[in-house]
C-alpha cells in the first residue's frame, strides 16, 4: 500500500487495510477470472500480455462498473437507504456474465459476510441481520457497509478496493503466466499510478454509463468452465 496515500489515518486506516488484505479469509486467491484459461489459450504469454489485460479490465470493467457501484452502495450505506441498497446489488450481480464470475460473486459475498458476522461488535450493526439477503448478493455490499461503519472516507476505500483486486490478479498471473515476482512488483508500481485517475472517473460516473465491456474476460471465464486441468475456480 505504500503507493496510496491514506486521506483519514490511523483505526479507519488500519480497518481499510484489514479489509483488502490478502489474509481476509474470503478466498480471493482462488479466483483469476478468465486469467487462467487466457494464458492455457496463448492470449498472455508474458508481462507486455498480461498488462495489457489488466489495463482492459481497469479501464472498462472496474472503472465503470465495480467502483460506481461501490460508490452508490457506500451512499445507500450512509442515507440508510435499504431499497437502493438492494437495487444496486442486484445490479451488480446481473452484470456477470458467466456462472463460475456469479458464483465468485456470491461466494465471496457470503465468505465476508461471514467475517464481519463474527466480529466482536457486530451486534452494533443492526444492516448485517436487516439487510442480509442483499449482502449475500455481491461481495461490494459488504465492502460498503463495513466502510461506512468504520468511517473509512469513500476514496480511500474505492483506492483500496481497486489495489486489492489488482494484488490478487498479479498474484495470480505470477502463478500462471508465469511472471517473475520481479516482474510482478514492476506491474504493481506501473499501474498504482493510474489508481487515482480510474477512481476519480468513477466517482463521477453518471447511472447510465454503469456497465461493462469486457468480452475477452467474459469468453476466457465461460471455457475456463470446461477447462481439463484448473488451478484456480474462474
Amino acid at each position: 500500500m505504500s503507493d496510496i496515500e491514506l486521506s483519514n489515518p490511523g483505526l479507519p486506516g488500519l480497518r481499510l487495510l484489514q479489509l483488502i488484505s490478502p489474509n481476509l479469509p474470503t478466498g480471493a486467491f482462488t479466483y483469476s477470472q478468465g486469467l487462467e484459461w487466457a494464458v492455457e489459450c496463448g492470449w498472455i504469454q508474458n508481462k507486455t500480455d498480461t498488462r495489457h489485460w489488466l489495463k482492459s479490465i481497469l479501464d472498462d470493467s472496474l472503472q465503470t462498473l465495480e467502483l460506481p457501484l461501490l460508490v452508490r452502495l457506500f451512499d445507500a450505506v450512509k442515507n440508510n437507504n435499504h431499497s437502493e441498497f438492494q437495487h444496486w446489488t442486484q445490479w451488480l450481480y446481473a452484470s456477470r456474465e458467466t456462472s463460475e464470475l456469479r458464483n465468485e460473486e456470491q461466494q465471496r459475498a457470503r465468505a465476508l459476510f461471514k467475517v464481519l458476522q463474527q466480529l466482536p461488535d457486530s451486534h452494533d450493526w443492526p444492516q448485517l441481520e436487516n439487510w442480509r439477503p442483499s449482502l449475500l448478493c455481491c461481495q461490494l455490499a459488504a465492502y460498503a457497509l463495513a466502510a461506512h461503519h468504520w468511517r473509512i472516507p469513500l476514496k480511500d476505500l474505492l483506492m483500496g478496493y481497486t489495489w486489492s483486486w489488482l494484488e490478487n490478479t498479479v498474484a495470480a498471473a505470477i502463478k500462471l503466466v508465469p511472471l517473475g515476482q520481479t516482474e510482478g512488483q514492476h506491474l504493481l508500481y506501473q499501474f498504482s499510478t493510474e489508481i487515482n485517475a480510474v477512481v476519480e472517473q468513477a466517482i463521477v460516473l453518471e447511472d447510465d454509463a454503469i456497465g461493462t465491456s469486457t468480452p475477452a474476460q467474459a469468453i476466457a471465464s465461460s471455457l475456463h468452465e470446461t477447462q481439463y486441468s484448473r488451478l484456480f475456480r474462474s
